[in-house]
C-alpha cells in the first residue's frame, strides 16, 4: 500500500490564503494546485528512470574512480619489494633473520640492494623492514582513520549546509591537492600525515555520489543505480595496475598521476551535474527543486503539469490529522529510538564488512603470487560482483542478499587458510596455491557484493533529512574496519592463515546481524523521520489488519 499516494493534497488557492496564495484578475475559479512530494513527481511525471537520470548517474558516478584510486594506491606504493645480494646469489645473508634464514635482516649492510631500485616503494626508500616493518602499515591505517573522521564531517555538511553537489566538489579538489602533496613527502612521518589528510579529503566522494545518484530515480531503480557507481570504483581499482606498472621505478609518480584526474573532473564534468531535488525540497527550496525536476523531465521527453508544486516535507503529519507518534518531532537521527537501533546495527555490521573488504585487497601480498596479477584479478572480480548484485537486487530482498554475501565471503576466507601450504624451501612462511587464490577471488567477490549492497540498504533505511548522515556513519564504520585491516596484513606476513581466519569470522558475524533489520525492497523513500515513523506504523497496522481478516476467514 503506497501511503505517499494517499497523502496527496489538492488545495483550492484564492487571494485570502496565506503566503502561498495566487491571485486572479477575473471572477473565474482559481486554479487547482496539486501538491506532491518529490517521490511522486518523479514516479508520475519525470519517469522512474530515463535518459536524463542515466546521464546524471553517469556523470556523478565518474567520481568513484578517484575514490578507488586514492584508497587502494598503497597496494603498490607501500608494497614489500624484492632484494638481492650485490652480484647475485644469497652469499650476503647466511645468518637467520627474524623472518627466517636468508632474510634481508640477516644480510650485512651494504652487501645487498633492492632489485627494483630504492625508489620503487616507500618500504625501499625509507627502509621499512626488520625492526621498522610495522611502520609500513602506518600510512594505510592513518588513511582509513582520516576517512572515518572525514565521513563524520562530510555527512553533516552535505545534509545540513552545502548539499550533495558542493560537497563532492570540495572533496574532489582537496583529494587532488593532498595526493599531489603526498608525492613530495620527505619521510615516513610526513607521508603518513598526508595519507591521513588524503583519507579525510576523499571520504566525501563515495557518500555524496551514492546519495546524489539514488535521489533522482524512482524506487524500482534505486538498487541498480546504487550499483552503477561501484562499476566506476572497480574501473579505478583496475586502472591502478595499469598506472603503477610503467611507473614501478618511482612511487611518487603514481601519486602525481592520480592527483590530476579529480581536478579535471571538478572543472570539466561536475558543473553539468544537478543538485538533489529531494535535498532542495527538504531545505524549503522548492522552486529550485522543481527546476531540477523540469530539466530531468524535458530530457526524458516529458512535461510536468504547470499546476504541480512540491510540498515541503516538514513533518510526516498532514494538516488537521492526528499522528500516531503524537506529533513528535525529531532533532537528529539519534533522537528516534528505532532509527538509532538501525544505525547501530548497520555500523557493527559495517565494521566487519569493511574490515574484510579492504583487508582482502591489502592482503594480496601474502598470497605469494605476482602482485600486479593478483590486484588485477581482484579488480576483475569486482565486475561480476557488481553485475550479480544488480541482477539479484531486482528480485531479492536486500537483507537476505547482504547476509548471504557476507556468509560466502566468510567461508571463502576460512578456506584460504585451509588451502595454504608450506613453502618448498621449508621456511616458516605460507605459500599461495591456485586453490587458495580461487577461494580468495570468490571471497573478495562476495565481500564486494556485501560492501555495495550495504550502502544501498542504508540509503533505503533512512529518510532524506538524515540519509547523508546515516550513510556517513556507515562509512565511518567501514573505514574503522579498514583502518584495523593493515595491522592484520602485517601480521599476515608471518601467519597468513591467521589473518584469513579473522577475516572469515568477522564476515560471518556481520551477516548474522542483518536479520535484526527491516526489509526495504520496493519501500518508498521518506523525507523526514516523523513521516517515516508514521508511515511504517500505518504499514504495520495495515499488515496486522490483513492478518486478522485472513484469520477470521479461516
Amino acid at each position: 500500500m503506497d501511503h505517499n499516494q494517499e497523502e496527496r493534497a489538492v488545495l483550492m488557492i484564492d487571494d485570502h490564503d496565506d503566503h502561498t496564495s495566487t491571485t486572479t484578475t477575473n471572477s473565474s475559479s482559481p486554479p487547482l494546485i496539486t501538491r506532491l512530494t518529490v517521490e511522486e513527481v518523479i514516479e508520475d511525471h519525470v519517469g522512474s528512470f530515463g535518459f536524463s537520470q542515466l546521464l546524471h548517474v553517469f556523470l556523478v558516478s565518474l567520481a568513484w574512480t578517484f575514490d578507488s584510486q586514492n584508497t587502494l594506491v598503497t597496494i603498490f606504493t607501500d608494497a614489500q619489494p624484492t632484494w638481492a645480494c650485490k652480484g647475485g646469489g644469497t652469499w650476503c645473508s647466511s645468518g637467520a633473520g627474524p623472518t627466517g634464514p636468508g632474510s634481508i635482516c640477516g644480510a650485512k649492510p651494504g652487501s645487498w640492494e633492492w632489485t627494483g631500485g630504492s625508489r620503487g616503494s616507500t618500504v625501499a626508500e625509507w627502509g621499512l623492514v626488520c625492526d621498522r616493518k610495522f611502520l609500513a602499515g602506518l600510512p594505510a591505517c592513518l588513511f582509513f582513520i582520516g576517512s572515518l573522521l572525514g565521513s563524520m564531517v562530510y555527512g553533516r555538511v552535505a545534509d545540513l549546509y552545502l548539499g550533495r553537489k558542493k560537497t563532492v566538489l570540495i572533496s574532489c579538489l582537496s583529494a587532488s591537492l593532498t595526493s599531489f602533496l603526498t608525492s613530495l613527502s620527505p619521510n615516513i612521518w610526513v607521508y603518513s600525515f598526508l595519507r591521513f589528510s588524503n583519507g579525510f579529503a576523499r571520504s566525501g566522494i563515495g557518500i555524496c555520489c551514492l546519495v546524489l545518484s539514488t535521489e533522482v530515480v524512482g524506487r524500482k531503480w534505486r538498487g541498480q543505480v546504487g550499483q552503477y557507481g561501484f562499476f566506476f570504483f572497480t574501473f579505478g581499482f583496475l586502472s591502478l595496475p595499469l598506472i603503477a606498472y610503467p611507473l614501478r621505478g618511482n612511487w611518487r609518480h603514481i601519486y602525481t598521476i592520480i592527483s590530476v584526474l579529480p581536478l579535471i573532473y571538478s572543472i570539466l564534468v561536475l558543473p553539468f551535474v544537478s543538485e538533489s531535488p529531494r535535498w532542495l525540497a527538504v531545505k524549503g527550496r522548492t522552486k529550485e527543486a522543481m527546476e531540477v525536476l523540469n530539466k530531468l523531465a524535458r530530457l526524458n521527453g516529458k512535461k510536468i503539469p504547470s499546476n504541480v508544486s512540491i510540498s515541503v516535507p516538514n513533518s510526516g503529519v498532514t494538516k488537521g490529522s492526528s499522528s500516531s507518534s503524537g506529533g513528535r518531532e525529531y532533532g537528529s537521527l539519534w533522537s528516534a529510538s528505532w532509527a538509532a537501533r538501525r544505525m547501530l546495527l548497520m555500523m557493527f555490521a559495517g565494521f566487519g564488512v569493511g574490515f574484510v573488504y579492504y583487508g582482502i585487497q591489502l592482503n594480496v601480498e601474502n598470497l605469494s603470487f605476482n602482485l600486479y596479477f593478483t590486484v588485477a584479478l581482484n579488480a576483475l572480480m569486482e565486475i561480476p560482483a557488481v553485475f550479480l548484485g544488480s541482477v539479484l537486487l531486482s528480485f531479492m530482498n536486500r537483507r537476505t542478499l547482504l547476509a548471504w554475501s557476507a556468509y560466502v565471503a566468510g567461508v571463502s576466507c576460512l578456506l584460504c587458510g585451509v588451502f595454504a601450504g608450506k613453502s618448498r624451501s621449508g621456511e616458516n612462511q605460507l605459500r599461495g596455491s591456485w586453490a587458495q587464490l580461487s577461494a580468495e577471488a570468490v571471497g573478495f567477490m562476495a565481500a564486494s557484493t556485501a560492501f555495495d549492497v550495504m550502502y544501498i540498504y542504508c540509503v533505503e533505511l533512512f529518510p532524506t533529512n538524515t540519509r547523508n548522515i546515516a550513510v556517513s556513519l556507515l562509512r565511518q564504520a567501514l573505514m574503522l574496519g579498514a583502518a584495523v585491516a593493515p595491522v592484520l596484513v602485517v601480521v599476515g606476513r608471518l601467519s597468513p592463515s591467521f589473518s584469513f581466519l579473522v577475516f572469515g569470522c568477522l564476515a560471518i558475524l556481520s551477516g548474522i546481524l542483518m536479520y535484526w533489520l527491516p526489509e526495504t525492497r520496493n519501500a518508498p523513500l521518506y523525507e523526514t523521520l516523523e513521516q517515516q515513523e508514521e508511515a511504517e506504523k500505518l504499514d504495520n497496522s495495515w499488515g496486522s489488519d490483513e492478518a486478522d481478516i485472513e484469520l477470521a476467514k479461516q
